[in-house]
């Protein structure tokens, strides 16, 4: 029937979804290398959220598959990821019975490079509620649901990941 949609699995729909995830392949990958600072975290990640969308192509929705919902994904992926290296993180901080060294209060005007170079140096749990509420740029609540976390927990999160960015802000340089 002429102008009628074929199936899923059909030679011209795989051409559309190759030609989404071809477009959508740098949006991703910059996206993601743009908030976590790492090559290879940022090229699994993305490889990450293609494979959910040959699954979901594979899975007859091929048809909802556009650059937006990629990039979705691939917020999701990197928010699991930050997730299970904090997991791994407190087990660790648990294991050598760290603790936090106080505050410095923060000082100077903003770099550019200074920033990027504390935010990377954070721990996971630090760089994912700074980059989603400042970054991205969301409401605390929002925040809050994308870590699976209340928005009390998330504020606390929150106030000591600034304090976290201050140390790190502090110790670093604009070379």
């Amino acid at each position: 029937m002429p102008g009628a949609r074929s199936s899923p699995t059909t030679p011209g729909d795989f051409a559309t979804f190759r030609a989404v995830c071809a477009e959508a392949l740098p949006k991703v990958y910059g996206w993601v290398f743009h908030r976590c600072g790492d090559v290879s975290l940022a090229e699994d990640l993305t490889s990450e959220t293609l494979l959910a969308a040959a699954t979901r192509y594979r899975d007859g929705q091929g048809d909802s598959i556009t650059v937006a919902w990629l990039l979705a994904v691939a917020r999701n992926k990197l928010i699991d990821h930050w997730r299970r290296a904090e997991r791994e993180e407190r087990r660790l901080r648990l294991a050598w019975n760290a603790r936090d060294e106080g505050r410095v209060p923060w000082s100077g005007d903003p770099s550019p490079t200074r920033t990027l170079t504390a935010l990377r140096g954070l721990e996971p749990a630090h760089q994912a509620v700074l980059t989603l509420r400042y970054v991205d740029d969301l409401p605390v609540p929002d925040v809050a649901q994308a870590l699976g976390r209340s928005v009390h927990a998330t504020e606390s999160l929150l106030t000591r990941a600034k304090a976290a960015f201050r140390r790190a802000y502090a110790g670093c340089s604009d070379d």
